[in-house]
């Protein structure tokens, strides 16, 4: 595992660390880890919405047996990674 020096204000390095007098976080490297992961989670949310509106924008077209392989072929690879990081 890597590792990476921060500098913080003050008032952001009291917050961290009263969130971890109460319990919330057992380390700084934790919460920082926590804080990364949310905002990975929100850009991959961010990018589905995106195709999602793309594909609500764009004409109709026929779902071809291609399509559908294409479609779980991304899934289960996601469904891969997730596994991997539990």
């Amino acid at each position: 595992m890597q590792t990476m020096n921060i500098s913080l204000p003050d008032p952001l390095k009291d917050f961290i660390d009263h969130q971890i007098a109460e319990g919330r976080y057992s380390s700084v490297s934790e919460y920082i880890r926590e804080l990364i992961r949310g905002d990975e989670k929100r850009r991959a949310e961010q990018r589905l919405e995106a195709l999602l509106l793309e594909g609500l924008e764009s004409e109709e077209s026929e779902l071809t047996k291609q399509d559908f392989a294409d479609i779980r072929k991304v899934a289960l690879a996601q469904l891969k990674r997730r596994k991997k990081k539990v």
